[in-house]
């Protein structure tokens, strides 16, 4: 009863255990979830009866302004609050007065005009020169059969020496090799096709997958094929990544697409221009290229903290 005459009075707080009762038994969302939007939208009630000097009611909470929201969020991010957890908090918010909304009790017009934080860019977690390497090579491959763990090798060695995405890696056929040997037309994004240098090791790598298979495909047909002859499937090369993980002891951010990201960023770090990357990565803006600076700029501290003596 206490947190009721604190925050709202008893009906809001009905309806508000109702909402969470609907979050938890119709759309099943995950016990952190419902946690975090119980202590979210505890917050925000803490917050308005503060702001209106009585505890909040349902007639207050019908009357929501933007300013009421922006309020909370400003007062939340003067305590530490950061934008992911503003973001979370506004979505809680939102979803508790369509609730009501739907309930004919408020009106939602309001937080919908709020705009959710800028979320900051995760910067993309690169493997070493070494761990890429290692993952790449023909022999660190757990497949039984030598062609396949031939396949394996060729499609990673395509996603690290070539910056590709996966499903352009899967994409490639026959006849994408036919042509230049030095060089590889790839079809990315909303079917853009971009050249990137094809070096040694990719060439010799595929080469080598070519000569094992037991499959031979039509020239326009993809060239990577699973055990069964099949288009070789993405979940495939993503299991095979997995146990690499754990044969090699490297962390669980150690995907197929992390081997794009360390292309970009050990090219980066060898003195590739940015304009340069993004023509190889495909990336229709700069900007989105421009986060391997920051990936840069953090090995380089995270050097400068492990070997400086003044760090």
């Amino acid at each position: 009863m206490n947190d009721i005459l604190i925050i709202g009075d008893a009906e809001l707080m009905e309806r508000r255990r109702q909402w969470l009762d609907s979050l938890a038994g119709e759309r099943r969302l995950a016990a952190l979830t419902l946690d975090a939007y119980e202590r979210d939208t505890r917050q925000f009630l803490a917050f308005l009866t503060g702001h209106l000097g009585a505890p909040a009611t349902l007639a207050d909470i019908a009357t929501l302004r933007p300013a009421d929201l922006r309020g909370f969020l400003a007062s939340r991010r003067k305590d530490g609050a950061g934008a992911r957890t503003l973001g979370r908090g506004l979505a809680g918010l939102r979803s508790f007065l369509r609730h009501l909304e739907r309930k004919g009790l408020a009106n939602a017009t309001g937080a919908a005009a709020v705009r959710a934080p800028r979320q900051p860019k995760s910067l993309p977690k690169p493997l070493t020169d070494r761990e890429a390497l290692g993952v790449v090579t023909a022999d660190a491959q757990l497949a039984e059969e030598p062609w396949i763990r031939a396949r394996d090798a060729a499609v990673l060695t395509l996603l690290y020496g070539c910056g590709l995405r996966i499903s352009e890696a899967l994409g490639l056929t026959p006849k994408d090799f036919s042509g230049d040997p030095t060089a590889l037309h790839v079809t990315g994004k909303g079917g853009k096709t971009r050249l990137v240098p094809l070096i040694a090791p990719v060439i010799a790598a595929v080469e080598a997958y070519r000569r094992l298979a037991p499959f031979r495909p039509d020239p326009e047909t993809p060239l990577f094929r699973g055990a069964r002859g099949g288009p070789l499937q993405p979940a495939i090369v993503q299991r095979a990544m997995q146990r690499l993980r754990g044969a090699l002891g490297l962390p669980e951010t150690a995907t197929p697409h992390a081997l794009r990201h360390s292309f970009a960023t050990h090219l980066l770090a060898g003195g590739g221009d940015l304009r340069t990357i993004q023509e190889l990565l495909g990336h229709a803006s700069l900007s989105t290229t421009q986060i391997y600076t920051g990936v840069d700029s953090a090995r380089l501290l995270d050097i400068y903290d492990r070997a400086h003596p003044r760090a």
